[in-house]
């Protein structure tokens, strides 16, 4: 790993979740969060529900953002989000005031252009898609969620409704946005992600297992990453799932990547670097 780094940014690092796991005691963010801090982060959690719909989550990250200026100090945070938080990190920023205290939204694989897998996906019979929600909402709820809604979760992950989203929701011109993406290199680079990866890759290509690359681009895209050697980087590899690295093998160029928690330092002290 890079001993170089340097995360101690002006600005507090804000994570921000996605769906099906909320921050708890077993941390969603695996080891990057005591990464960052030992190069100098400030680091805090949304800790909004697993499964709600983006209005219902970002009352809460409205919260618990204001709590981390009110703990700090800070003027602004510097937002990171996986997945589905990013949508709700723009709808922080955009439709609930929040961008006057956001100084920059990193988002890594969020559906910005809506997924197109879920599409089909929601052509699946309605009553059958409500009541495997419903299932899904009674264990999130026994978790910790305070108003699990996965079927509006997934409607809210679709072509259309991320359209209408982004009409409504324009970016903040005073607010840094970048994105990135992330591709397996085969069915087999994650055993959990195989049949997503499948499915996806025969409707879109390449994928993380969720998402193709152009689906998660927005702002500042940064690039497409993968794993070194034979290993890709999935969905859940993004977030260090596994808490360990990727692979042994030395990155060759800039886009491949042998440990996450080694990426999330490049992107904090780049972070640093631009004065946020």
């Amino acid at each position: 790993m890079n001993k170089n780094y340097n995360c101690k940014t002006k600005y507090p690092i804000f994570l921000v979740h996605g769906m099906g796991f909320r921050d708890g005691k077993i941390c969603y963010w695996g080891r990057i969060p005591e990464v960052l801090r030992k190069y100098g982060a400030d680091v805090y959690f949304g800790c909004q529900d697993a499964n709600a719909s983006v209005e219902s989550n970002c009352r809460i990250l409205k919260t618990s953002l204001e709590n981390v200026l009110a703990e700090t100090g800070a003027e602004k945070v510097n937002i990171i989000a996986h997945s589905k938080g990013g949508i709700e990190a723009r709808y922080l920023i955009s439709s609930m005031g929040m961008g006057r205290c956001t100084a920059s939204l990193t988002t890594l694989s969020t559906p910005h252009r809506g997924s197109r897998t879920m599409d089909k996906f929601m052509k699946f019979p309605k009553f059958l898609l409500i009541a495997g929600s419903r299932v899904f909402d009674f264990f999130q709820g026994l978790g910790g969620d305070k108003n699990p809604d996965t079927y509006r979760c997934l409607e809210q992950l679709t072509t259309v409704f991320m359209e209408s989203f982004n009409s409504q929701n324009p970016d903040d011109s005073s607010v840094y946005y970048q994105s990135y993406a992330f591709k397996m290199k085969d069915p087999f680079s994650d055993i959990i992600m195989t049949i997503p990866y499948i499915v996806v890759r025969l409707l879109n290509g390449e994928s993380d297992g969720m998402l193709a690359p152009d689906e998660a681009a927005w702002g500042e895209f940064r690039g497409v990453f993968t794993g070194t050697g034979n290993r890709g980087i999935s969905h859940p590899d993004e977030v260090d799932l596994r808490r360990r690295p990727l692979s042994r093998k030395l990155p060759s160029n800039e886009n491949e990547i042998s440990d996450i928690t080694d990426f999330y330092a490049r992107i904090v002290s780049e972070l640093r670097a631009r004065g946020l």
